[in-house]
């Protein structure tokens, strides 16, 4: 019996160790999210970074989802968001979680197979705003990842290290002066153990723009980098700062300068380098902001600095002098490409301004570029100096001209891809134009605003945009040959951003809601899904057991649904709160049932038959919307769906409740700011104006075709 205990008590013993064993073994590898990692283009199982690696190509390696399995692709899962309303993020997923950011910057992880949720983090950003939220949609681009350690960006300015398992905070500091107009609607870029970010504002103040890069592991500032000078009495920063002063005119500091940085970072590990695609000016009419001219350097540029200390190392300027809000806050994608016979380490740049760009990045020298849109402000790039030939008048020199494309750019923000196996560039091309219009009489004391839209120019955004402004299209661009492969045309001009893979698809949202498949090759339609709402964000894919997946964040919202509403965004039906926003995921043969989706809404202006219009307050009311409510509310008064249709609002029938609201801050919980300057007499002739633009408008909102497929 004793010696039958012994061997019991030494099984158990043996089976506890195995046990032991067997739990303390990964069942798969962890990923350690580093230089390596980021770097490495042959994975395809995580999405490790906004571009899904250093390149910024936005290429996946995947091949189970490809031209001949795509017509297979359904629903695996969808996650409802019904307190989110701007979604523009790319979300990132690492062994297996998805972590993604929404309104204001609430944080999410999810089971990357199933879209269970794992945790959530809210950095309380309307309580931190103060009159920031004035100027900003509560939308965020996504966020980084750095041996787990998740880092968001935060619209009030703030950057918060989370512990990427269980969403706890690990730091938090605060990157801008919470005194001034700026924010943070960009993506944090994480690099070498450290994470840079940038800064949104330059419409709303004498902003001067810089990047900041923090250490990853405490969140303290490592170095900074200003994109323009200060006033010289003041000393400059560094040698780059003496040097750039010399291209500005006037007192310009006075205004700021500009070159507020919100998108556009790319680590380039082969040099050691950051490259920034900088903002455009502030105010936007250079005749204000350096009178008699100058190329106003850094703004509108790709700036390389080093990585480690922040230090300039070369630039290359898009827009010298810039005076339209053409910035260059858009996608850096590096790829090695065979040109003339030689292989040239390469970028490649779309910016606003209506030109693809391919430039050397070992040292700023253009390589080649294109022309991608119509554009008017000028016929060409300089290929020896890499300065544009301008058109004359097109800087509105007499007062007014119209120009394509408009400050809503031949390509914005939304992201590009680019595919290594078929050479191409995938580009969300927008034709649209603007009229410029300034009253010299009206600059002579012209100040900068504070917490105010103010660019000092009218570009009409006090009047609707008719539902059939603008065109758009997806196209596919050979950087070799510079020229247009095909083309996919769109309806309106909202495109949203693109992802691209090895089984030759190319994937994309639409504003009418539609998610669409592309043969990359050939831009023909594969594949499309209905899914409910417009969309705004990139797609991505991802891997987990297995199993191909590709996710789209859906929530209509950013600036082309913001002040850039009006009839031409309204026209879908997204409005205000009208759809649930959702985080779909699909897969080949996926099970899931589709949602029940609401319908397009279209809100009807009220036109009160005892309210008579005052001409000379609604004339004055348009000035105080333009300065106070455009950002959110639309262009002429016409909500795009990024905040409610004050048309159609009874708030506004009734002065003691608009004060409430407006001055008294009635519903700042709810992401709308209070304006406490405002007196009861200009709070009149911003109810006189929206009734004047109701009864103008009454019959703007009739519906558009919208796809009903699934």
């Amino acid at each position: 019996m004793k010696g039958s205990g012994t061997a019991a008590r030494k099984l158990r013993f043996a089976a506890a160790a195995i046990c032991l064993i067997l739990t303390a073994r990964p069942t798969a590898a962890q990923t350690v999210v580093d230089d390596r990692a980021l770097g490495d283009e042959a994975q395809g199982a995580n999405w490790l970074s906004y571009g899904r690696t250093y390149s910024e190509q936005r290429f996946s390696p995947l091949t189970q989802i490809d031209t001949r399995t795509v017509a297979k692709l359904r629903l695996a899962w969808s996650l409802e968001l019904p307190t989110d309303r701007s979604l523009l993020a790319t979300p990132l997923v690492v062994d297996g979680v998805l972590y993604f950011t929404g309104t204001f910057s609430v944080t999410r992880a999810v089971d990357a197979k199933t879209g269970k949720l794992l945790w959530e983090y809210d950095p309380k950003t309307i309580e931190h705003s103060g009159d920031r939220l004035r100027i900003f949609w509560g939308s965020s681009r996504g966020l980084a990842y750095w041996k787990g350690t998740l880092v968001i960006a935060t619209n009030d300015g703030r950057l918060v290290g989370l512990d990427a398992k269980t969403g706890k905070e690990r730091w938090t500091t605060q990157t801008i002066d919470v005194t001034k107009p700026l924010y943070i609607s960009g993506y944090p870029k994480a690099f070498r153990g450290k994470v840079l970010v940038g800064n949104g504002g330059t419409e709303h103040g004498a902003a001067r723009g810089y990047v900041s890069a923090y250490d990853i592991e405490t969140g303290r500032q490592a170095w900074r980098f200003y994109i323009v000078p200060g006033n010289p009495a003041d000393g400059f920063e560094d040698e780059a700062q003496e040097m750039a002063a010399k291209t500005w005119k006037g007192e310009w500091w006075k205004h700021g300068g500009g070159g507020n940085t919100w998108n556009g970072f790319t680590y380039d590990p082969e040099f050691n380098q950051i490259l920034i695609g900088t903002g455009n000016g502030s105010p936007w009419n250079q005749k204000v902001r350096s009178p008699g001219g100058g190329d106003n350097l850094f703004l509108c540029s790709i700036v390389a600095l080093d990585a480690d200390t922040g230090t300039y190392k070369w630039h290359y300027q898009t827009v010298p002098g810039e005076t339209w809000d053409y910035n260059s806050s858009m996608d850096i994608v590096l790829a090695d490409l065979r040109i003339g016979g030689k292989t040239v380490k390469a970028l490649m740049h779309a910016p606003k301004n209506g030109f693809f760009y391919v430039i050397d990045r070992s040292n700023g020298k253009l390589v080649s570029v294109g022309k991608i849109a119509k554009t008017t402000w000028a016929t060409d790039i300089d290929r020896k100096t890499g300065r544009p030939i301008e058109v004359k008048g097109s800087r509105y020199e007499n007062g007014d001209a119209i120009v394509w494309p408009s400050p809503f750019g031949a390509h914005n923000w939304h992201a590009m891809s680019y595919s290594p196996k078929t050479g191409l560039a995938y580009i969300p091309k927008v034709e649209l134009a603007a009229r410029f219009n300034d009253q010299k009489n009206e600059l002579i004391d012209w100040r900068s605003p504070k917490f105010r839209f103010d660019v000092a120019v009218d570009t009409g955004f006090g009047n609707d945009i008719p539902r059939d402004t603008g065109v758009s299209a997806l196209i596919a661009w050979d950087p070799i040959r510079q020229r247009k492969v095909w083309e996919a045309p769109q309806d309106g001009f909202w495109n949203p951003g693109t992802m691209v893979t090895a089984g030759n698809l190319v994937f994309q949202g639409r504003a009418n809601g539609d998610f669409i498949a592309y043969d990359a090759k050939t831009g023909r339609k594969l594949w499309s899904a209905f899914l409910g709402s417009g969309i705004s964000a990139p797609p991505i894919t991802y891997e987990v057991d297995g199993r191909q997946y590709v996710s789209l964040l859906v929530g209509w919202g950013g600036a082309g649904v913001g002040f850039g509403g009006g009839s031409a965004n309204a026209k879908y039906g997204w409005a205000y709160r009208a759809q649930t926003r959702r985080l779909f995921t699909f897969a080949l043969d996926g099970k899931a049932k589709m949602p029940e989706f609401e319908p397009p809404a279209f809100p009807e202006p009220i036109v009160p038959a005892d309210f008579k219009i005052d001409d000379a307050l609604a004339d004055k009311g348009r000035g105080l919307y333009v300065g106070q409510c455009l950002m959110c509310h639309g262009a002429g008064a016409v909500s795009g769906g990024a905040a409610p249709d004050l048309r159609a609002s009874p708030i506004l029938l009734d002065p003691s409740a608009m004060k409430g609201v407006v001055h008294g801050g009635g519903r700042v919980s709810m992401g709308m700011p209070q304006f406490k300057e405002l007196s009861d007499d200009e709070l009149e002739a911003l109810r006189h104006f929206v009734r004047r633009q109701a009864a103008q408008t009454v019959d703007a909102l009739k519906p558009a075709k919208v796809s009903k497929k699934e």
